[in-house]
């Protein structure tokens, strides 16, 4: 089972390969991928998670920026109506982030502070 940060769910669906480092764009990509094809089961968490492993932000498995994006994860957890812990398909919480907050226009309500916000 693959663990995924709730706001990731909106970083994975604008990604456009682009990101804080050649290594972190890379992983990114690659486990976009990973997850697009397979569609595993994952778990929603709030705290560092795959995708993190390669961000300049974590350090030794805590995020620098950890009060910032907890805010951002419990949001989107409220907004798709899921709480930390629980577990579906990944393409299965793709389309909640997409009909509960993407389509409908509430991004910006959950993360208007973060620096990635001229790609979405």
């Amino acid at each position: 089972m693959i663990k995924i940060r709730a706001h990731h769910g909106m970083c994975l669906f604008y990604f456009q390969g682009k990101g804080y480092s050649a290594d972190f764009v890379s992983h990114m990509a690659n486990a976009k991928k990973l997850l697009l094809e397979a569609d595993p089961l994952i778990e929603i968490v709030t705290h560092t998670d795959e995708i993190c492993s390669s961000c300049p932000n974590n350090e030794n498995g805590l995020c620098t920026s950890h009060e910032k994006v907890l805010l951002y994860d419990r949001s989107v957890l409220r907004f798709c109506g899921l709480e930390e812990g629980c577990q579906m398909h990944f393409s299965e919480f793709m389309q909640l982030v997409s009909d509960r907050i993407l389509s409908p226009g509430k991004r910006c309500e959950i993360c208007p502070d973060c620096m990635w916000n001229e790609w979405c």
